[in-house]
């Protein structure tokens, strides 16, 4: 097993703590800041995927406010986003990575 400095594992673990606060601004410039760190990049390209997920989920959960479930479903998105945000965010820490379900890998670290 690989071992990420500690500061590498603080600063991914963040990216997804911050994002229960900020969404995007907060884990970009984290990202940004220790971009040319490996593991806190494929955090950051793991979080940009997880969000614009679960945005595209909210947003077609929109379509389903017209028959009465909509709230529902972006409720249980919700619930679902600060889980899977927190649970990252303890992987990240223990120096792993969380693969968050229902998540599309629209973009890959280099």
């Amino acid at each position: 097993m690989i071992m990420h400095s500690s500061e590498d594992r603080l600063v991914a673990a963040l990216i997804y703590f911050t994002s229960l606060v900020t969404f995007i601004v907060g884990p970009l410039i984290l990202w940004f800041i220790k971009k040319d760190a490996p593991f806190v990049r494929e955090h950051g390209y793991a979080y940009l995927n997880f969000a614009v997920s679960y945005f595209l989920y909210q947003a077609a959960a929109g379509f389903f406010y017209f028959i009465g479930i909509g709230f529902v479903i972006n409720s249980v998105l919700t619930v679902l986003w600060v889980i899977f945000a927190i649970i990252a965010g303890l992987y990240a820490l223990k120096g792993s990575v969380f693969r968050i379900p229902l998540v599309i890998r629209f973009f890959t670290p280099d």
